[in-house]
């Protein structure tokens, strides 16, 4: 099939090439003409791993990308997956896909066949219904049910292995009000369904933007339980690996999301447990359970740092923080775990030393006056301690590397290294 999809950030890239690899004929639409000429040469506007093969593949052919809407006119589906970033109360702030909506409606008002529209933006419930189906109609005049029609697929990609989780996913949901749009998703989505063989869910419009809160939510409390009981473990020197290990053969708990440590970051699980908490408040309701979850993730860089504290006074000490990624695979540091402990590291009157593989100019921009080293080792050359903030598999082999250090200590948040005799180990979870 024909299909656009306005925006071109993790989202829409990643599932634009991955639409066209199953074979659909795909029109990015954005912005930034930067990211269009890129898409357009075959290389990919951002760092995911298995993206840049897509884009080097599809590029430019069957995979283009425009700035200009009236491309969507020669489309049958168009996918919005535009940001819907938080507010200061948490709330999400739908200016953005509102104005999407507002542009592809005012193109849509010259086509004459149907065309289906599908939110894939992370968005509260009713929103899709009743602000984004309400803009397209007044800027098209077109009939909602009748010229087209909106529905709701909420995605479910971790940033780091998304290409692997589009092509291999758990499930696909549907969320659409009518029968032919229904239709129509199914048979966009059939190569994929037919391939990998997930689980398929027809619901609601509103059933499916719950959905995606109710998923990452799940997701962000368990990880908060998880590193809640790791701390307790740590006031009693037990070992929260081999609880969890032991917990996790309980098929109701499950293995996966049980590794303790410094707290989870990125764009999702933040955005979403903050966006499902001012929604909650909006209808009279107190989540202190999802709050709750919050708070504690909130607080495990400070642990760290107290950790570090507890073997080392921090002011004018040199400290090397390994990962500034938000988690591995990815160069995204937005809500970074390593973001606060930088933050806490100054306000100590640390000397910072920072590495991280692929995001060290996002920090960079962020935080222009600290030192990065271009290497693992050279960051821990001479350094008075250690923290392992993002699980990069290459830290994991660093034994001999941390003898570098004037003081070696190492505090690890990921609980990656293997232990050198010659060194001060110490960890949320140890």
């Amino acid at each position: 099939m024909k299909l656009s999809i306005i925006g071109s950030g993790y989202v829409g890239t990643t599932v634009a090439a991955c639409f066209a690899k199953l074979g659909h004929s795909v029109t990015n639409i954005d912005i930034d003409e930067e990211i269009v000429k890129q898409i357009n040469s075959g290389t990919a506007p951002i760092h995911e791993p298995g993206l840049d093969d897509l884009v080097a593949e599809y590029g430019g052919n069957q995979l283009r990308a425009t700035t200009v809407y009236s491309a969507i006119q020669d489309t049958d589906t168009t996918f919005l997956a535009l940001p819907t970033p938080s507010r200061e109360d948490g709330s999400i702030d739908t200016s953005i896909i509102e104005a999407g909506a507002r542009s592809l409606g005012e193109t849509l008002g010259t086509k004459d066949d149907y065309h289906l529209v599908v939110v894939k933006s992370t968005v509260i419930p009713g929103t899709t219904e009743d602000v984004l189906a309400s803009i397209i109609e007044e800027t098209s005049g077109k009939t909602r049910g009748k010229h087209f029609d909106i529905a709701m697929n909420p995605e479910f990609l971790r940033e780091g292995s998304a290409v692997k989780d589009f092509l291999n996913p758990d499930k696909v949901v549907f969320g659409a009000e009518t029968k032919r749009a229904n239709e129509q998703l199914t048979e966009i989505f059939d190569p994929l369904v037919a391939k990998s063989n997930p689980a398929v869910v027809e619901t609601g419009i509103r059933e499916a933007e719950m959905i995606k809160y109710a998923n990452n939510t799940f997701l962000a409390t368990k990880v908060s339980l998880v590193n809640e009981l790791g701390n307790i473990c740590k006031e009693y020197e037990v070992d929260a690996y081999e609880v969890m290990n032991a917990i996790g053969l309980d098929e109701r708990i499950g293995e996966r999301f049980l590794r303790s440590g410094v707290g989870w970051g990125g764009s999702c699980f933040p955005k979403d447990t903050a966006a499902l908490v001012s929604a909650a408040r909006d209808k009279g309701y107190e989540p202190s359970l999802v709050e709750a979850a919050i708070e504690v993730n909130d607080k495990q860089p400070k642990r760290l740092l107290e950790l570090l504290e507890s073997h080392i006074a921090l002011p004018d000490k040199r400290i090397a923080i390994l990962g500034l990624a938000f988690k591995p695979g990815t160069d995204d540091i937005r809500n970074s775990r390593s973001i606060p402990i930088i933050e806490g590291l100054q306000n100590k009157g640390a000397q910072i030393v920072a590495y991280d593989p692929v995001a060290a100019e996002n920090m960079r921009e962020q935080f222009p006056n600290i030192e990065y080293a271009d290497t693992a080792l050279m960051a821990l050359r001479g350094a008075d301690g250690a923290l392992v903030v993002t699980d990069w598999d290459e830290f994991s082999a660093l034994d001999d590397e941390f003898e570098q250090m004037r003081n070696p200590v190492v505090v690890d948040g990921r609980r990656i290294i293997t232990h050198n005799d010659n060194i001060t180990y110490d960890g949320l979870t140890w």
